[in-house]
């Protein structure tokens, strides 16, 4: 019974991730990005573009290639056709996430996404510290949180007292400290500064 209840968790949590991919979609096409009316907001997407692209054209030239390979067999063919179509839309709709669902800076937190996957909310009041600093290599390790585009953060901020961060399948983990990216690192490092600062 415990198998099954959990089993049927992990699906809801799917479902809802695609979904919000989805959403990601229909707001991408309507440039109404998510969360970003209550503070300033400082894109990372730029980083990924050129990769999700690649991607993306992976998926279409294997949905072609199958589709040349399965014609002699209908039914085999549009389920490989279906699936394939679906995983280009997921492909888009993680990179659409990613655009309308930046990281916001407000006056008394800092926002810090990715995807549909991550959203941590980091008061101003635990910020200890924070620096531009780039890396291209993440270890993982108990407290901290990297949350990597293209396989690089630019941003590290370290916190006085640790937040908590829900992980893809609802595992509460604190972190005390948290890399990212963002497009403008300079200016989301001197803008937090600036705000911690006068706060």
């Amino acid at each position: 019974m415990r198998a099954m209840r959990k089993s049927a968790q992990v699906a809801l949590i799917l479902v809802r991730h695609e979904l919000l991919l989805l959403v990601s979609l229909v707001r991408w096409v309507a440039r109404r990005p998510h969360g970003a009316g209550e503070g300033r907001a400082f894109g990372y997407a730029r980083g990924q573009g050129a990769m999700m692209f690649g991607f993306g054209f992976v998926c279409v030239v294997e949905t072609v290639a199958m589709a040349v390979l399965l014609r002699d067999f209908p039914v085999v063919h549009y389920a490989f056709l279906v699936v394939d179509l679906y995983t280009v839309l997921i492909v888009v709709g993680m990179y659409a996430a990613s655009v309308t669902r930046p990281h916001v800076l407000t006056g008394t937190a800092l926002r810090l996404r990715r995807f549909a996957v991550v959203d941590l909310w980091v008061p101003l009041a635990s910020v200890a510290s924070v620096r531009r600093e780039l890396r291209t290599t993440h270890e993982k390790r108990d407290g901290e949180l990297d949350l990597a585009v293209g396989s690089q953060t630019s941003v590290t901020v370290e916190l006085a007292e640790p937040v908590e961060h829900v992980t893809f399948f609802g595992r509460p983990r604190p972190v005390r400290l948290v890399r990212f990216h963002a497009d403008d690192a300079n200016e989301l490092v001197r803008e937090l500064t600036r705000v911690r600062a006068a706060s």
